[in-house]
């Protein structure tokens, strides 16, 4: 049986956005997902007037990180269906006509082995009519992108981007704890662990609600900074790959440069 590529989109009272998304992704989406994580507005109601879609609800919010984590056991638990998955956020940023291209990429099959993770990047390519990000984001998207690179061997211009392809049979090997929007630096340490075949996938810089909350404390840049150097710390320790930031960072990135 011929298995499909899932698009998955982790949704959080986006009732000004969702029917619009959603109507675009299904253009191009061979099957869709949305993880409503426990939205408060008119999302949900929304949703029930699409038709063609899982849905699968949280009664609370729990976190970006959990809304990924529950795509990612979906697709593992239906891997007879799906072959690989996509996320793909509800916000606007992402452009769903690049959704075909992504899982042409990632079916194809080059001599040196699939690819485990496709990763959109949104500073790979210089797109016409690009958002000029906001300076806080900016400034710590380059650090933890920087520190990924040089302590995990790794090669990448954006560590945060949403829009992502994984091979489904890849997914079993990652163990997502955090469930927010540190969760994609967990995946990162933990590719490099299970030596994971990482591409970027060039994608437009879009920021349409820059004044986005990241919850609590973590809207203080410096604070989130620090949070996710603390995750990347505890991430690599337990991994067994490098010493913490402040410590000795070089003891053993070496063995794992590409």
């Amino acid at each position: 049986m011929h298995r499909k590529a899932l698009v998955a989109l982790p949704v959080f009272n986006e009732e000004r956005h969702v029917i619009e998304v959603l109507t675009e992704v299904r253009k191009y989406a061979e099957a869709i997902l949305v993880v409503d994580d426990g939205s408060s507005d008119r999302t949900p109601e929304l949703l029930k007037e699409v038709s063609g879609i899982e849905v699968l609800t949280h009664p609370e919010n729990r976190g970006y990180g959990a809304a990924l984590k529950s795509a990612f056991d979906y697709a593992i638990a239906h891997q007879d269906e799906y072959d690989i998955l996509v996320t793909i956020d509800c916000d606007g940023q992402h452009e769903p006509t690049l959704l075909p291209n992504l899982v042409q990429q990632m079916r194809e099959q080059p001599a040196d082995g699939p690819i485990d993770m496709l990763s959109g990047s949104r500073y790979l390519k210089q797109f016409d009519g690009a958002s000029i990000p906001p300076e806080d984001r900016r400034q710590i998207n380059v650090a933890v992108t920087r520190r990924i690179n040089e302590q995990l061997g790794f090669d990448l211009t954006d560590a945060f981007c949403g829009l992502k392809a994984y091979r489904v049979e890849a997914l079993a090997k990652f163990n997502v704890t955090d469930l927010g929007y540190a969760m994609p630096l967990q995946l990162w340490v933990q590719a490099a662990a299970h030596g994971m075949k990482i591409v970027e996938f060039p994608v437009p810089l879009v920021y349409l609600e820059e004044e986005r909350s990241f919850g609590g404390s973590l809207d203080d840049a410096i604070k989130r900074k620090a949070y996710y150097d603390e995750v990347l710390d505890r991430e690599m320790q337990a991994a067994g790959l490098t010493c913490c930031a402040s410590d000795c960072c070089n003891d053993r990135t070496d063995s794992f440069s590409e």
